[in-house]
Order: structure tokens, then sequence, then C-alpha cells
């Protein structure tokens, strides 16, 4: 916007006396914030003497509307890689309305980034509908195609989640990116481009810097976990030897070891009592620790009806548990 004012000269007759000129502005200049629509208006005065007295004298008022300016950031939220398996997978960015009116941004996500060891699919774009940070199924919004969020305040900012889902068979530790762009729903362009007559309150609507559209990168690594579960017994004969002969000790270790990264959950243990044996009360341990028999706050319970079940919870992989118990041969 180009908008030149013009200070035309003011004849008060052949006056020799000092004429003091002075502007005045009914609203505050303009300064960059300045919303979109405002009307800055100027009026010019001057002041001097002659031979009736003091005088005072206006311009006529010159207004200025302020353009919209289009400017948007876009930020990924999460602060490094997201972990992930095969399966579901969310995305979190932040785009922010840089502009000084309000603007809708219409949303691209793209999966197939140069240099990606595997590419999701994209399922949909949802907005942070209770502002919680979190995707909530059912309650934050899903964005219909073309996916454009409402109309943002100027210096508004809007929590987006990209939905995805991982496909099977992926590599542990590899690696993709998947880009989500945000264009300003009036128009993009180079810095300066003029949309006439679009922006909020009748003015035009001027590209600003980011050329109205934002880009970032959010990343996913493939943080693959898996179990080796390993069992051995040794035994103890009633005559110092180790056979398994009726009133033997069989001593049983169930070994679970978690390999590759990442983690998973809620790993039980569970093994039978074997047919022909007794389970030994109170010898259920877990890395050394004792048990108790009964179904209760700790990890673990054991009974001749129900057998042994440990529950590890969530295991981070490199991480290895030992469970071990007696049984007594009939």
């Amino acid at each position: 916007m180009d908008t030149k004012l013009a200070l035309h000269p003011i004849r008060a007759g052949s006056l020799s006396a000092p004429i003091a000129l002075a502007v005045f502005l009914s609203s505050p200049a303009l300064a960059e914030g300045v919303d979109a629509g405002t009307l800055i208006e100027n009026t010019a005065q001057a002041t001097y003497e002659d031979a009736s007295g003091s005088r005072t004298i206006s311009s006529n008022t010159v207004t200025v509307r302020v353009d919209e300016l289009l400017d948007v950031t876009l930020s990924p939220l999460d602060t490094s890689a997201l972990e992930v398996g095969p399966g579901d997978a969310v995305l979190t960015f932040e785009l922010t309305n840089k502009g000084n009116g309000p603007e809708s941004f219409e949303l691209v996500a793209n999966p197939a980034v140069a240099g990606n060891d595997f590419d999701v699919t994209i399922d949909a774009l949802a907005v942070d509908s209770n502002g919680n940070g979190t995707y909530d199924p059912g309650v934050d919004e899903i964005l219909a195609a073309p996916e454009t969020t409402r109309e943002l305040a100027a210096g508004e900012a809007l929590t987006i989640f990209v939905l995805s889902t991982v496909p099977d068979g992926i590599a542990d530790g590899s690696e993709t990116d998947v880009e989500l762009t945000a264009n300003a729903a009036t128009g993009t362009g180079a810095a300066g481009t003029v949309f006439a007559g679009e922006g909020d309150g009748g003015g035009d609507a001027i590209v600003g810097t980011t050329g109205a559209s934002a880009l970032a990168l959010g990343q996913l690594q493939a943080g693959i976990a898996s179990v080796d579960l390993t069992k051995a017994v040794s035994l103890a004969d009633p005559f110092g030897g180790s056979s398994a002969v009726p009133g033997s000790i069989a001593s049983f270790t169930i070994t679970a070891d978690v390999s590759g990264s990442g983690s998973v959950e809620d790993l039980v243990v569970s093994d039978a009592i074997p047919d022909g044996t007794t389970y030994a009360a109170g010898t259920l341990a877990l890395d050394g620790a004792k048990l108790s028999d009964p179904s209760d706050a700790d990890a673990g319970s054991a009974s001749d009806a129900d057998g042994v079940r440990v529950d590890l919870g969530d295991v981070a992989a490199g991480t290895s548990h030992a469970i071990t118990f007696d049984v007594i041969v009939n």
C-alpha cells in the first residue's frame, strides 16, 4: 500500500507574522500489529496572528485504512522424533496467525518426503478442540477436505494433529518425516503480493514476509521391541542328587529379555504348574525379590489351580527380568 499525504499551503493574506503548523492524529500512528481495517485519520492545524488577533485553522482530514497482512508460522510441538511402532501415530503442530486480521488456513500433509526409510498413511487432520494439547478421539474436530481451519484472530495460535498409520514390517530405528503446510486461505505469494479488496474491513490483503505459507516437519522413529522368553529348570532330589524322583524339588527360572528399542507395554508372564507336581508355597520371586502367592497389590500370584502369573507392566528394550518358583514332584 503506497499512501501519500499531501500538505497544501494555507494562505492568510500577505502576513508577515509567523505561522505555527501542527498535525493531529485521531488514532495512534501506524505500527506493527495495528488491526486490519483500522482507520488512521490525520488533520493538520495552523495558528497565526493577523490584524484581528490569533487565529487557528484546520486542513482537511486524510483517512488511511490499514490493509490486512497475511503471515503465518507453523512449528512441531514434539520436541524430538516420536517413537512409534506399527499402528496409529499422532504428530502435533502449532499454527499461529502472524497477520493483523482474521484468517483461516488450508492444511496439507505430505508423508512422502525424500529420504524417508518408510512412509506413513495420513488418516486425517484434526484441531485441538478442548485445548489440552493431546488428541482426544471423538472430542477433537476432524477437518473435512479441503482441510481448512476456522478463522484465527490476529496472533491466535491453534494446535493441529496429524493422524497417521505406521505400516507393518518397519525396521527398528528406521525414520520418516511428515511435512505439514499451512497456506492462508486468502492467498499466498511473494512478499508484497496484493489481493485487492480481500482484506478485513474492505481494504487490500498484502502477503507478508512468510509468503502467507509455512511448512514444518514432524519426525517419527521406529522403536520396535521384541520379547524373548526362556525357561530353565534345576533339580534337587531327597538324596542330595539331581534326579527327578518323588519328593524332588524342581526350581524353574523364566527369563524375559526385551530387545530392540522403545518398549513393550503390559508384559505378563504366566506358566502352569506341571502335572504330577505341587507348587511349593512361598517360592515365587521376581528378580530375586519375593512375591506373595495371592493375587494382591504386588506383581505376582501363584497356586496349583491357576499357575504362576507375573505382571511386568511396561518394559524398556535392553531390560531383562527373571521369574523363579519351585514345585515338588508328587
